[in-house]
């Protein structure tokens, strides 16, 4: 079990702080200093499956030279704003890389690796 802690410093802006001690800044849209804690989520996502997908590439020998994923999401209008459909759009380059391996890769992580992506299945329709 990991200790996350979140510190505020100052007006509307926070410092996370996770198990291993990395940090990451936050804040609200008006003080614009740091991701907005919402969308964090989204980012811890885009992040969880892409770790996977990389490993889980380079388990095949299919190494990637690059690998973006980008999030397009829809929340509820009304507080407390839920996630409710979460679309991502993975752009692959990489030697012998074929859509049936890319394909397998992402679907291992969905619905098997990724834990942000178990968190929020029930929740939010996760799309690829």
């Amino acid at each position: 079990m990991g200790t996350t802690t979140v510190r505020w410093i100052g007006d509307d802006q926070f410092v996370g702080i996770d198990s291993t001690q990395h940090s990451v800044v936050l804040s609200t849209t008006k003080a614009g200093t740091g991701m907005k804690p919402s969308e964090l989520m989204v980012v811890a996502l885009c992040a969880c499956t892409s770790v996977d997908v990389v490993n889980i590439l380079e388990k095949k020998r299919k190494p990637l030279e690059s690998l973006e994923v980008r999030a397009e999401s829809v929340q509820d209008q009304d507080p407390p704003w839920t996630f409710r459909k979460i679309h991502l759009k993975y752009i692959l380059k990489g030697k012998d890389l074929t859509d049936k391996d890319v394909a397998q890769a992402i679907e291992l992580s969905e619905q098997k690796y990724c834990s942000v992506s178990a968190t929020l299945r029930g929740v939010a329709e996760i799309t690829w």
